[in-house]
């Protein structure tokens, strides 16, 4: 990459040294030794393991310091790049081993075996060579005359030409010789940086400062630094100085890196990654990680940046019990981001999940297989075990642990077990995995769970003509008891009804307190009909500790499996954040709370409309004096999109369950839903400082398609 000598000014310093960088022509590597030496390049990209420091029978060499130098390799005549050439300092030390005869007899020895006093002395060089995110180690063999040979004394040294660096990395060199004599030499620098880029936080954002003068004009590019792969770009724009740029803490994770470079040509890219010890960064990483399911076998872990993490499968139950890893008979496996693990599978199950923990901590559970195969079933998972002489054995997975059958325990598994295990052997349990350990099976529990239920409505039934009879008897009480049961039946029904209501998932934006009182006002009143309503407004905590992705995730995929809907208010902010997504593909770095789960449902709301998968699980709401209809963006109208309180009828109608008919008593649940809202919309429409209808969103802001 070629380097303009006034960058190099502002990196080094004006003095005459730095423009007078002795240039290296050539991409080849070299090396070169002191006087009377004999040296050359063995291998320039070798795999460096060091071994154990062994002692040495005679004379070794042994680095005794290490020296660096800047200087420019220059491939071309006007493309050069910043280089490193280190010179490694060798010395003599050991001594010769006197022979057995001579020490034993006194005697002289063989004039042959005086040989090795006048060989030359050989050795290997080994450097290594680190800069985040590269590595290199290189092989340099040495030779040194007999007549050089001083025990304890320098011998000279010898220089590689050269490693390339970036301005502003961090370097770690270190060296060793071989044979081993003692530990190898080390050295950390870092190289000039460009004084015009800087790092500060302030709170919980982070400024990116560019202070250079007003006439320059530069590129700022924001990417994820991969391992493997090439770099992904995330926020790329051409500036004039000085400037200021923001990011907020959430955007950060290990990987993400800068790179910035003035807008004339031949100019050099200045990179540095300034968040990889960050712990909020860190944080930030796994809550973007997501978990894929590929195939039956197979899936993979998204994440932005490379991370140590070990995945094993777990089952989890019906009852909301905590997944239990399936370790034994199932080992954990390291995972690679983007890249494809398999579990030896026969079967899925929704019960199946993967949890993957980052130094034995669990960081991420998902249940891959209930995306496709539904809900969690009321199954229990046996594990089949078998020894090297094949003697088989049966336990059932509980939240005590493994229950072994058949057997005595109280569990509820235990007193099922001789009919798990009929079920086993007539074929009706389903085989999820099997190997010569053993194997698991899948085993429904459904029929045992209505034999029991059978005998609660038959009892029922029982009591129900017994109280029957005692009304016969007493003709005077009949009419008061058929009254009261009449009211019970009809309360009981109505409990039915709204604890079996359609999911609604309600999103919104936070535009400021009042609006954020008005939607709660709204949807307490939907929680009045037989609507079972999701709002950010009630899970705050949850909200916390998941962080807006995830919560909103897992609110939508449970909505959208269970056949519900989800609601999108609109409102001025609304409006604006949608169009800033719809514009660029992404929102501008700012300040948001915590608990901002619009801003975070825009990711996945938004392919949704784009593939054409939102009719008939999306509608769009407002209110009549906040925002018209026309405001919000053509995309989001591919949906009904309904004024509230002057539409609430079609609103309703909209919310109920697919192809259900259009219930009489919808006129009188809208006139419910209405006076419950009206105290809140008069105060909220009351209130100083309420924006004006409309205000704040022109009334083209959704053509931005």
């Amino acid at each position: 990459m070629p380097v303009p000598w006034f960058l190099l000014s502002l990196a080094l310093g004006r003095s005459p040294v730095v423009l007078s960088l002795e240039r290296l022509v050539g991409p080849q590597d070299a090396t070169h030794c002191s006087p009377g030496l004999s040296c050359h390049l063995w291998g320039s990209d070798i795999l460096c393991l060091p071994g154990d420091i062994m002692p040495a029978p005679g004379p070794v060499l042994a680095p005794t310091h290490l020296q660096t130098e800047l200087v420019l390799r220059c491939p071309k005549e006007t493309d050069c790049d910043l280089c490193v050439r280190v010179a490694v300092h060798l010395a003599v030390h050991g001594h010769w081993e006197e022979p057995e005869d001579e020490e034993k007899f006194g005697g002289a020895a063989d004039p042959g075996e005086e040989e090795p006093r006048n060989a030359s002395l050989q050795a290997q060089v080994v450097l290594s060579f680190q800069a985040y995110p590269t590595a290199r180690c290189v092989l340099l063999e040495v030779q040194v005359p007999a007549a050089l040979v001083q025990f304890g004394q320098s011998v000279g040294s010898v220089v590689y030409d050269c490693f390339e660096a970036a301005l502003g990395s961090e370097v770690r060199i270190w060296s060793y010789t071989q044979p081993r004599y003692e530990k190898e030499l080390n050295l950390t620098q870092q190289l000039p940086a460009l004084p015009w880029l800087n790092v500060s936080a302030d709170g919980d954002n982070v400024h990116l400062v560019l202070n250079v003068s007003e006439e320059q004009h530069f590129g700022l590019s924001l990417y994820w630094n991969q391992v493997q792969g090439p770099p992904k770009p995330r926020w790329h724009k051409n500036l004039t100085g000085p400037q200021i740029i923001t990011l907020n803490h959430t955007d950060l994770v290990p990987c993400l890196c800068i790179q910035v470079w003035p807008l004339e040509p031949d100019s050099v890219r200045t990179n540095i990654c300034p968040f990889r010890e960050d712990p909020r960064a860190h944080r930030n990483l796994w809550r973007a990680a997501r978990l894929r399911l590929l195939t039956l076998q197979s899936w993979l872990l998204d994440a932005p940046c490379s991370l140590p993490a070990e995945a094993a499968l777990c089952w989890r139950a019906l009852g909301g019990d905590p997944c239990q890893p399936l370790v034994p008979p199932l080992s954990w496996e390291n995972v690679t981001v983007d890249k494809v693990l398999e579990f030896p599978l026969l079967k899925g199950h929704p019960n199946l999940c993967v949890q993957v923990n980052s130094w034995k901590k669990l960081q991420l559970q998902e249940c891959l297989w209930a995306d496709s195969l539904g809900p969690l079933k009321d199954d229990v998972l046996l594990l089949e075990t078998r020894d090297p002489q094949d003697n088989r054995s049966l336990c059932a997975l509980e939240p005590s642990g493994c229950t072994s059958l058949p057997s005595k325990a109280s569990t509820r598994a235990a007193r099922l077990g001789e009919y798990l295990l009929q079920d086993l052997q007539s074929g009706q349990c389903l085989q999820l995995w099997d190997d010569d350990l053993g194997a698991l099976w899948a085993c429904p529990m459904d029929k045992y769970i209505h034999k029991r239920w059978a005998l609660v409505w038959l009892a029922c039934l029982l009591f129900a003509a017994a109280l029957s009879l005692i009304l016969l008897l007493k003709k005077d009480h009949a009419k008061g008891w058929l009254r009261l049961l009449k009211q019970d039946v009809r309360s009981w029904g109505g409990a039915v009804t709204a604890a079996g209501g359609r999911a609604a998932l309600l999103l919104y934006s936070a535009d400021d307190s009042g609006f954020e009182r008005l939607v709660g006002a709204l949807a307490s009143a939907l929680c009045q009909l037989p609507l079972r309503v999701a709002v950010d407004l009630w899970s705050r905590r949850e909200l916390s500790a998941q962080g807006p992705v995830a919560w909103f995730h897992a609110q939508r995929r449970q909505t959208l499996q269970e056949g519900g809907v989800v609601v999108l208010l609109f409102s001025p902010g609304a409006v604006a954040l949608c169009s800033e997504w719809l514009q660029d593909g992404v929102s501008e770095p700012g300040a948001h709370g915590p608990h901002d789960a619009f801003r975070a449902s825009l990711s996945c709301v938004l392919p949704d409309f784009l593939q054409g998968w939102a009719p008939g699980r999306y509608v769009g709401a407002c209110f009549d004096r906040l925002l018209h209809p026309d405001a919000v963006p053509a995309l989001f109208r591919t949906v009904p999109v309904f004024t509230l309180p002057s539409q609430l009828p079609d609103f309703l109608a909209a919310l109920q369950q697919p192809r259900a008919p259009r219930s009489a008593r919808l006129q009188e649940r809208a006139e419910q839903v209405s006076r419950a809202l009206q105290p809140a919309l008069d105060s909220y429409f009351h209130s100083p400082g309420t924006p004006a209808p409309g205000r704040g969103v022109g009334a083209g802001a959704g053509d931005g398609t």
